[in-house]
This record gives C-alpha cells, sequence and structure tokens, in this order.
C-alpha cells in the first residue's frame, strides 16, 4: 500500500482548536469505556460470581488485546487516513461496550473486552501521529490538552459508571458510554471532513507492515523509552484496575465514593502536570533537545515516594495525598510520550513506531491486574499498590540512560542543528 507523505511546517501559526476538541471527546470515551469495568468490579463480581483472579484476567485480556493489536493499528495508521482510521475505531469499540452490558458470564466479557481493547488499539497510533502533522512546534501543548482527556474520562466515568451501577445496574453503565460513543461517531464523519491537513510533500512512500517494529529496534533510544512506558503502564493499569476496590475494602467507602475518590485526586493532579509539563518541555526543547526524556525521567522518579505512600498509609488523608502527587508526577511524564519518542522517528512512520511502542508497553503491563488480584488474598492490596513504585523507578532508569548515552546521538544523525546542552 502507498500513501501521500503529509506534514505540517515546523511551526504553526493558528492552533486549531476544533480538531484537538474532537480528539478530546473521543479520547474521553476511550478511556471512560476503559475504566467503568474497573469502577464496578464488585457489583459484577457479586452478580456473575466471580473470582478476583477472574476479574484480574479479564483486565489483563484488555490489555493484551490492545498490545496485541497495536502493530496492524500504527500500520493502518500509516497507510490509510487517519481520520478515517479514528471514526472506525470509535464506532467499534462503543459498540462493543454497549453489548458488554448484556454479558452473563466469564466467556462473554472476556470476548467483549477483547473486542473493545482491539478496537480501541487504532486510536492512539492515528491521533497521535494526526497530532504530531498537524500541530507542528505546538505538538508538545497540543498532546498535553489532548492527554487531558484521559484523566476527565477516567473521573467522570468513575464517578458516573458507580452512580448507573448503584441505581439501575451494572450493565446500565455499559449502555449509556457505549450509546454515546456510538453518536459521537456520527458527529467526527460531519465535522472531519471539514478539517484539512497541510500538505507539504506530495512523495508518495511505501509503508510496510514491519516499519513500526524496524523502525523502534532500530534506534536505541526508542528502545529504551518503551521499557519506561512499559513501566508507567504496568503501574497505571494495576493502579486503575484495583484503586476502587482497594478504597472500598480497606476504608468501606461506597462503590461510588471509591471509583471517584480513587480517580478524582489523582487524575486532577495529573491534569495539571500534563499541562504544565507540556508547556515546559515545548519551551525548553527549542534550546535543549533532551528536555522533553528530562522531564518524563524526573516525573517517573519523583512520583516513587508517593505510589508507595498511597498504598501504605492508613489515614484517607495521606493515602489521597499519595494518589494526587503520584498524579501530578505522572502528569509530567505523560506531557512527552510521543514527543519524546518522535524526536527519533521519520514522521512517516510515527503511527507504525508508536504502536511497536504501546504494543511491547501494553503486553507487559497487562500482567499487573492479574498478578495484584492472584496475590490480592495472602500480600493484600496495600502492600500490592505500594510495590508498584519500583516499576516507576525503573522506569526513570531506563530515560536517564538515555539521555546520558544515546538520545544526543541518533538526535544528531537526523538533525545536525540541534542544540544538545
Amino acid at each position: 500500500m502507498f500513501k501521500r507523505n503529509a506534514q505540517s511546517s515546523l511551526s504553526t501559526k493558528s492552533f486549531n482548536w476544533e480538531l484537538i476538541v474532537l480528539l478530546w471527546l473521543v479520547f474521553f470515551f476511550n478511556q471512560a469505556d476503559r475504566q467503568i469495568f474497573n469502577v464496578i468490579l464488585p457489583h459484577i463480581k457479586a452478580d456473575l460470581k466471580l473470582t478476583d483472579a477472574e476479574l484480574g484476567m479479564i483486565a489483563s485480556v484488555f490489555i493484551w488485546a490492545i498490545g496485541l493489536c497495536v502493530p496492524l493499528s500504527g500500520y493502518i495508521g500509516d497507510v490509510f487516513s487517519k481520520k478515517k482510521v479514528i471514526i472506525f475505531s470509535l464506532l467499534l469499540w462503543s459498540t462493543a461496550t454497549f453489548f458488554t452490558g448484556l454479558s452473563a458470564g466469564l466467556f462473554h466479557l472476556v470476548i467483549l473486552r477483547g473486542i473493545v481493547g482491539s478496537s480501541e488499539s487504532f486510536y492512539a497510533p492515528a491521533a497521535n501521529a494526526l497530532i504530531g502533522e498537524k500541530y507542528g512546534d505546538k505538538t508538545g501543548l497540543a498532546m498535553a490538552i489532548h492527554q487531558t482527556a484521559l484523566y476527565a474520562g477516567i473521573i467522570m466515568s468513575g464517578l458516573i459508571g458507580a452512580l448507573i451501577a448503584e441505581r439501575f445496574g451494572w450493565s446500565t453503565a455499559f449502555y449509556f458510554f457505549g450509546g454515546i460513543g456510538i453518536l459521537l461517531s456520527g458527529i467526527l464523519v460531519l465535522r472531519f471532513k471539514k478539517i484539512v491537513l497541510p500538505e507539504v510533500s506530495a512523495v508518495i512512500q511505501k509503508v510496510t507492515l514491519f516499519d513500526g517494529l524496524k523502525g523502534l529496534f532500530e534506534r536505541k533510544t526508542a528502545i529504551l523509552l518503551t521499557l519506561a512506558f512499559a513501566c508507567m503502564v504496568f503501574v497505571n493499569v494495576g493502579y486503575l484496575t484495583w484503586a476502587p476496590t482497594f478504597l472500598h475494602e480497606k476504608f468501606n467507602l461506597s462503590l461510588a465514593n471509591a471509583g471517584f475518590s480513587s480517580m478524582f485526586y489523582h487524575h486532577v493532579f495529573a491534569f495539571l502536570g500534563v499541562l504544565l509539563g507540556g508547556r515546559f518541555s515545548d519551551r525548553f526543547a527549542k534550546i535543549n533537545v533532551g528536555a522533553r526524556l528530562k522531564t518524563q525521567a524526573f516525573g517517573l522518579l519523583l512520583g516513587c515516594p508517593f505510589i508507595y505512600l498511597l498504598g501504605s498509609a492508613n489515614d484517607l488523608f495521606w493515602v489521597y495525598t499519595g494518589m494526587g502527587l503520584f498524579g501530578f508526577f505522572r502528569g509530567l511524564y505523560d506531557s512527552n510520550i510521543y514527543a519524546s519518542l518522535f524526536l527519533v522517528t521519520p514522521a512517516r512512520i510515527r503511527a507504525s513506531v508508536s504502536g511497536a511502542m504501546i504494543m511491547f508497553a501494553f503486553l507487559i503491563g497487562a500482567f499487573a491486574p492479574w498478578i495484584l488480584g492472584y496475590l490480592k488474598p495472602t500480600l493484600g492490596l496495600s502492600d500490592g499498590l505500594s510495590s508498584l513504585s519500583f516499576a516507576y523507578l525503573l522506569g526513570s532508569i531506563f530515560i536517564f540512560i538515555a539521555l546520558r548515552f544515546t538520545l544526543f546521538k541518533e538526535v544528531h544523525k537526523a538533525s545536525p542543528d540541534q542544540n544538545f546542552n
């Protein structure tokens, strides 16, 4: 297959707010449809008589489905229209979310959550590559704004999903979020037609299915960033899956309160961190090519003690403090996940390479819900969540290695005029 190599110039005179708002809404439901399952786990467990290990396995299958499909989805994002890929992805995962409400047992949940995960995998590579093409030197800010949808989606789904489940049953929560996503896909069909992307080159270039993997493994910096991303995903997936249950069981909070609180404090501060990280890195990346990676490395490193605190504290004030500051530093890291990768990635295969990075990170991170669920009866969720801090520490080490040994050489090959302070 062939496609045109469409890229924006290195700077953009205007900021396309309509595109980023539409992508924000899609990403909101991308995350909401993921999180509602985690928030209403106790209802599903009681109604379908599932074990903690089975619930953890369902969450892991969801992440594995994303990890296995993203290399293909990244390739498709590079070869076909990114706008059409986004619409197709939204429609498919929203439909599968809607039908998840009809599940009658473990098998149904595994299949439908697998479909949701695999179809959601098509969104991130296409959307992030699209942002990279459109926003030029404002990419960090655009991606930071886009990333806030992740936090808003998780917070609101935690509150709304739990309230719906308590009042109308857990199935209704899936009908609600899935139905709105289906309607949103129709809006995108109409509005995306009016959004024109800049094209500065009409050169036809071939992109193959294996370009993403090749582009990743040819660059040591990309490999190290992927390992760090895997550490972050491992922590994130484990936290999102079990934090509501942790508060519900340890502090006897209602399901709605536990679901909201576990997501609210963490993601509100992450919202602040990602915007600060995006603006900071956009500004200083112009004079220091390592600024984006430094922001990420310190985000992971400084988040470690607060992950430990949220699991070990016996007072809700300190638990929420840990969740909030863990979220803030997580936001600093999140602001440059793809902008850092794109420093050493050719524009024509950015979706493919980011897909390969997501694949490895999610295949590793998917073990977290199952491991924590398996160890829950013996280790407990408090110690299990606290132990996730070691993964953050390891991730920061990987990025510091890239800063010290690989980044400057690999960026210099593509852009000899970069500043290497």
